[in-house]
């Protein structure tokens, strides 16, 4: 078997480029693409995807980490994907096992660690750092707790208006039109997914509208 080849994708270059060394003196590895989101991602494994395995940040401007494994693992399915990331929220353990992550690890990992989580993953294994392991047993043994709470059970409380600005965010309208068709101006639409934003506790439309579909509210 040749190289493995990877992507590194991380919006913070400082870590992007601490990955790169943690891999660097590692012949079984050949490190093609280093990205800062995951749309710039997306465009070079359009002009070539000739990648094994992508280690891929969470929290990145443009298009998150968990969209674009949800895109890879549509359009390329034989590429594998670790979530590396400082985050071990048991929203996004879930979001990214969902989205079809292959593994899911912490940045804090050593390099022989993380080497070894590589070549487990494309022997088909499932990588994953300790304390997320015991955070994805628990969403198993209890999925009731993930993604099923009611906007009153966990005390948020959307207007009907807030839900209607927030139906229209999930089709993907801009501000704009989302003003013109609920007679509003595009200051109040602005106004309204702030305050969606703050009560769901999220910081961009995608994390709001993948929470409210999860619980059901669009």
């Amino acid at each position: 078997m040749g190289k493995i080849k990877l992507a590194i994708v991380d919006d913070n270059t400082f870590l992007a480029r601490a990955i790169h060394e943690k891999l660097a003196d590692y012949g079984d590895l050949d490190i093609k693409l280093m990205v800062y989101n995951g749309s710039e991602l997306l465009a070079r494994l359009e002009k070539n995807h000739n990648v094994d395995l992508v280690l891929m940040d969470i929290e990145m401007p443009i298009l998150d980490g968990i969209e674009t494994v949800n895109i890879i693992k549509q359009r390329y399915p034989h590429i594998k994907v670790l979530m590396l990331t400082v985050f071990d929220n048991d929203e996004n353990i879930f979001n990214a096992i969902q989205a079809g992550a292959d593994g899911y690890l912490l940045k804090e990992i050593e390099a022989d660690k993380l080497h070894d989580a590589i070549t487990e993953t494309m022997g088909g294994g499932a990588a994953m750092s300790p304390s997320i392991a015991v955070k994805t047993l628990k969403l198993l043994r209890y999925p009731e707790r993930q993604g099923s709470l009611s906007t009153k059970e966990d005390g948020v409380e959307l207007s009907t208006r807030e839900l209607e600005v927030l139906e229209q965010l999930a089709e993907g309208l801009s501000y704009t039109i989302i003003a013109n068709n609920l007679f509003l101006s595009p200051s109040t639409v602005r106004k309204h997914i702030e305050n969606i934003y703050k009560k769901l506790q999220v910081h961009n439309k995608l994390e709001a509208v993948q929470k409210a579909r999860r619980r059901g509210l669009v």
